[in-house]
């Protein structure tokens, strides 16, 4: 089902989330269809969208959910920098469609995570992927965007090439 995303200000975006437990198996696959779902209706409203965060729909559990080449599902995710390599960019996000934020990121990054099956999985990302799961993640900790801008004159209204 396509669910509403929440927007900047809403107080639910800023809320620490809390850990999926084998409590929640029942509802995973349908958080997983909703994120599914409200990702290709963003898509295909604005043209954009490759993740999102369960908070992002009201749920404050860590889940993340991506879908590029094919669906990925994060449950309860923990990232690590190998190296202190970083780049500026320029980031969106869903929760405030239309602005762009400059932004510093970590260029490489892993992810340690739980499939649907609560497998322990390992992701090493670089570049693009290690940016957006960094977004995606501030998500379940009630960071966004704004609040990683690199100074107070790094918010831009429309489209802006993505990194500097």
């Amino acid at each position: 089902m396509i669910r509403e995303i929440l927007k900047l200000g809403d107080s639910r975006l800023y809320e620490i989330s809390e850990e999926v437990t084998k409590d929640d198996t029942d509802m995973i696959r349908e958080w997983v269809a909703d994120l599914h779902d409200t990702l290709m209706d963003y898509r295909e409203t604005y043209g954009a969208g490759r993740a999102v965060a369960l908070p992002q729909i009201g749920v404050a559990k860590r889940l993340l959910y991506m879908y590029t080449d094919r669906p990925y599902v994060f449950i309860n995710p923990a990232m690590e920098f190998p190296d202190d390599e970083k780049y500026e960019l320029m980031d969106d996000c869903m929760s405030f469609p239309g602005l762009m934020v400059k932004v510093s990121r970590y260029k490489r990054a892993v992810i340690h995570y739980m499939d649907e099956e609560f497998k322990p999985r390992t992701m090493e990302l670089e570049g693009d992927l290690s940016e957006l799961l960094q977004h995606e993640y501030d998500h379940l900790d009630g960071i966004l965007a704004t609040m990683r801008a690199v100074d107070n004159k790094s918010l831009y209204m429309g489209q802006m090439k993505r990194e500097l």
